[in-house]
């Protein structure tokens, strides 16, 4: 089990992604419904380094995308 701070540098330290921060690994714990599951540990939260790492290398990166000009559904 790794917290969100030690799970973003070590998927940069790792080379899974070019870079993340805590944050953003908290907004996707929050966002997306295939992200692993998270523990409360104290006031921190953590997830299994094991079933992170292969769910980020999967992940495709959107970044940058403008979502308001796809076509919404009528």
């Amino acid at each position: 089990m790794v917290s969100f701070r030690e799970l973003a540098r070590r998927l940069v330290a790792d080379g899974v992604v070019p870079r993340m921060t805590h944050q953003r690994v908290s907004q996707l714990a929050q966002q997306e419904p295939d992200f692993p599951p998270v523990v409360q540990i104290g006031r921190s939260k953590a997830v299994d380094y094991r079933l992170a790492r292969p769910y980020f290398a999967a992940r495709k990166s959107r970044q940058g995308e403008r979502t308001d000009l796809k076509d919404s559904p009528k």
